[in-house]
């Protein structure tokens, strides 16, 4: 891979920020159905024309389409290479079946859980997800009021388009930091502090890195340079209003570190009380590490399909990780969740909470803060329902047993 485009990507997401299209498609291109449509989607043959109310995630996504340049739509819902694992992600949560016990005299359910111990009201996190001032101009400011809305949290990307203060003011939700890690350890040190100050509850470490998305080359991103400067400047660069376009992308090119080892957690323990979550893990021996170091969260995660094509569904990974951490540290997930069934799948197999990405980031782009609050309702009303039809008061009443084996 081309180091400075995959150091673009990491700025921007390691990466992302949404990136801004310089090229438009032709309209072949256009009439493409996404990876990962889903049936029952709204069809709008006005792009710019009249507002379809959504009653699923697939909605959004036809929404999000509509709203957005081509080039930046593609950048949230695309995979990397040939998009196997993204449609795996998918797929792996239709292929579970359950089997719901009969008369079970539910008549009311309670999706509230708690989240290393953070009470929250329905199981359901936002993931950190870059660039979002490109997918709407209140960007993570509007994310951050909608989940404090919905009573959840909300996990923020280094790289999301604003500060930590920024989002810290915008609500006063619970709030998790995700972290790429700069070169420069004092850079680093700062911004988790700046974290911490502002209220943010815990650290997350993302360490699945590399991403080769065709359609981002093939549409050839270019970042804006105000949005590069600021994004630097958010990090705690210095970064001069002299700096030109040029000399800021070769500064981001060498900004990064790609060499990450466990080690890492050691250092932020020494900066840091809050507690410490890992996020990419799919093999059961690199959970175990976790646990022996003292992490305080695993998440599972294959990033959504955007890192390394032909890696398994998420959800296919995490039996084998819940029974080797066996309780010692909360598991969660995220990647392909995209109905409420597909939140209580996740749970029966062992997970504590479950994390959404693109389903949000449409819903964002097609209808600002009122479609981040529509998504999570929607999701919280399909849950409800697959509680209801399965036999579960509580989330802690949903069972392994309600998933034919």
């Amino acid at each position: 891979m081309n180091r400075r485009f995959f150091s673009q990507l990491l700025a921007l997401g390691a990466g992302s920020v949404g990136l801004w299209q310089s090229h438009a498609r032709g309209d072949d291109e256009l009439a493409q159905e996404p990876a990962d449509a889903q049936p029952g989607a709204v069809r709008d043959s006005n792009r710019a024309g009249r507002k379809t109310e959504p009653v699923n995630v697939a909605d959004f996504q036809e929404l999000a389409k509509a709203a957005l340049p081509p080039a930046t739509y593609d950048y949230i819902t695309t995979g990397t290479t040939d998009e196997v694992t993204l449609r795996d992600n998918v797929a792996a949560f239709q292929r579970l079946r359950l089997l719901p016990p009969l008369l079970t005299g539910v008549a009311d359910v309670d999706t509230s859980t708690a989240v290393l111990k953070q009470p929250i009201a329905l199981p359901i996190l936002l993931a950190p997800v870059a660039g979002q001032s490109l997918y709407h101009p209140q960007g993570a400011l509007a994310s951050a009021r909608a989940a404090a809305a919905a009573k959840t949290i909300m996990g923020v990307s280094i790289s999301v388009g604003h500060s930590v203060e920024e989002i810290a003011a915008a609500s006063s939700g619970p709030k998790w930091f995700q972290l790429y890690m700069p070169k420069d350890r004092v850079v680093a040190k700062r911004l988790v502090e700046r974290a911490e100050r502002s209220g943010f509850q815990a650290i997350v470490l993302t360490v699945d890195l590399g991403e080769r998305k065709d359609a981002d080359k093939r549409n050839r991103f270019a970042l804006p340079e105000n949005t590069l400067r600021k994004h630097l400047r958010d990090i705690g660069f210095n970064i001069s209003d002299r700096m030109t376009y040029e000399q800021m992308m070769a500064f981001n090119d060498q900004a990064w570190d790609l060499a990450l080892s466990w080690n890492a957690f050691d250092w932020l323990r020494s900066i840091t009380k809050l507690p410490l979550l890992i996020k990419g893990v799919l093999r059961a021996d690199d959970a175990k590490k976790a646990v022996a170091i003292g992490l305080d969260g695993i998440i599972v995660s294959n990033h959504g399909g955007r890192r390394l094509d032909g890696v398994p569904a998420s959800i296919d990974q995490l039996p084998q990780i819940v029974a080797e951490v066996n309780g010692r540290a909360e598991i969660l997930l995220d990647s392909g969740v995209r109905r409420g069934t597909d939140v209580l799948k996740a749970i029966a197999l062992g997970a504590k909470a479950v994390l959404i990405g693109r389903p949000y980031a449409w819903a964002l782009a097609a209808d600002g803060e009122a479609g981040v609050a529509k998504v999570l309702e929607l999701l919280r009303e399909e849950l409800v329902s697959a509680m209801l039809a399965t036999g579960c008061p509580n989330i802690a009443g949903i069972k392994r047993d309600l998933l034919k084996s």
